[in-house]
């Protein structure tokens, strides 16, 4: 999700009355309400807050890790903004963003999203964004477990797209490195400072996720938190 789908300009107050969305499974928390809390050995997923915004806004829009992706808000004030999009979103069924917090540690060093892609999250798309003194820790690979954990088993979905600039080549990687497959080379489909970059699409289906082999899945969730 490198194109992010928070727009300033588009960012109304919906009302949560209008949601029409439902899953075909059951689930163990009411997510529309409030995000389940998501923890492993090193990582904490939990719900954004607006307090979180001082933090992404310092990590996030660092040059290393904006590089790729649709320029994030430019304030705190921006961030405050997005996060209370975020919510609303969640609380009408169409969006998932988590915080990415270590354990014992709880500022915000980073983003996970996931939004609908056919009305039902059946279909959804993910995208990710960590602060770069993280990279090559291991909390990308233990939070991606944990999100892909409660998008197949809570949220439902059964095809989990992601977008990665052909010239991403950390972003590939870790995509490769957890599962996802690549099956399309979109060219021009990321319009990035003046230009269009080429991107790669990736897809996880649920089969995928049920033929891992054990190892593969050596940062499943410890547990999830209500």
């Amino acid at each position: 999700m490198e194109r992010m789908p928070y727009q300033p300009s588009l960012d109304v107050v919906r009302s949560v009355g209008t949601a029409t969305t439902t899953l075909d499974v059951p689930v163990a928390t009411d997510w529309r309400r409030v995000l389940p809390t998501l923890g492993s050995a090193q990582v904490v997923l939990r719900e954004l807050r607006a307090s979180d915004a001082a933090s992404l806004h310092t990590l996030l829009t660092a040059a290393e890790v904006s590089r790729f992706i649709s320029p994030p808000p430019t304030t705190v004030e921006g961030f405050e903004r997005f996060i209370a999009w975020t919510l609303r979103q969640r609380e009408i069924g169409a969006y998932v963003c988590y915080a990415v917090t270590l354990r014992g540690f709880d500022t915000a060093i980073g983003i996970f999203q996931i939004r609908q892609l056919d009305g039902a999250f059946a279909i959804a798309e993910w995208g990710f964004a960590l602060g770069s003194d993280f990279w090559g820790t291991g909390v990308f690979q233990e939070g991606a477990e944990l999100v892909l954990a409660f998008a197949f088993d809570v949220l439902g979905v059964h095809r989990l797209e992601a977008r990665a600039a052909v010239l991403n080549g950390r972003g590939n990687g870790a995509l490769v490195k957890i599962g996802a497959v690549r099956e399309a080379l979109l060219r021009g489909s990321l319009p990035l400072n003046g230009e269009f970059l080429d991107q790669y699409l990736y897809a996880i289906v649920r089969s995928d996720r049920q033929s891992l082999a054990p190892a593969a899945l050596a940062a499943k969730p410890e547990r999830i938190v209500h």
